[in-house]
């Protein structure tokens, strides 16, 4: 059996495992699954913090249409057509002759 052959077999057999220099192999395959761990970890904090971050956008979308629709409804109630058909309503009526100013003086 060739060099090539016998160490893929040894390989695959997981020789490399239980030699006498196993100890060495061990750790580096513990440091290796020690690294995936915290790898897949931190893709799967990064996943939820992407997932929060389009849930406030579009909560912020939200908010930010619902301003602009209250802004226009104010708007529109302070309008003076508004107003007069309000007030219309309760019996009032605009004045046909213009509000006249009144001075008041002391003497002393």
């Amino acid at each position: 059996m060739s060099k090539v052959k016998k160490g893929v077999y040894d390989f695959l057999r997981g020789s490399f495992l239980t030699d006498e220099s196993s100890f060495k192999n061990w750790r580096i395959i513990v440091f290796v699954v020690a690294l995936l761990l915290i790898m897949i970890s931190s893709a799967h904090k990064a996943d939820k913090k992407v997932i929060k971050i389009s849930e406030l956008n579009k909560r912020k979308r939200e908010l930010r249409a619902e301003y602009v629709d209250t802004g226009t409804i104010l708007m529109r109630m302070k309008m003076e057509s508004s107003i007069r058909e309000k007030a219309k309503s309760r019996g009032l009526k605009p004045l046909e002759s213009p509000p006249k100013k009144i001075k008041v003086t002391i003497k002393d």
